[in-house]
């Protein structure tokens, strides 16, 4: 089991903050491909990924227990 995390527009989409995937072996991009996919309509072009609260690669390895979060661009002034 894995622990996905959404913010800004891709809480909106999901219509939640977060929820659990059952999880085996694979990385940062494994985890993306699953969301492009159960939420299409999310544009997904500049999202940074964090796992276990560090950005990190799309090689990057997701085990079970970690928390992966989708983190939009964000704006401010």
């Amino acid at each position: 089991m894995i622990y996905l995390h959404y913010f800004a527009g891709l809480k909106e989409e999901a219509g939640k903050a977060e929820e659990s995937l059952p999880w085996e072996d694979g990385t940062a991009a494994d985890v993306l491909q699953w969301a492009k996919t159960s939420y299409p309509a999310f544009d997904f072009s500049a999202v940074q990924i964090a796992v276990n609260e560090e950005y990190v690669l799309e090689t990057e390895p997701v085990k079970p227990g970690d928390h992966v979060a989708f983190i939009p661009p964000v704006s401010g002034g």
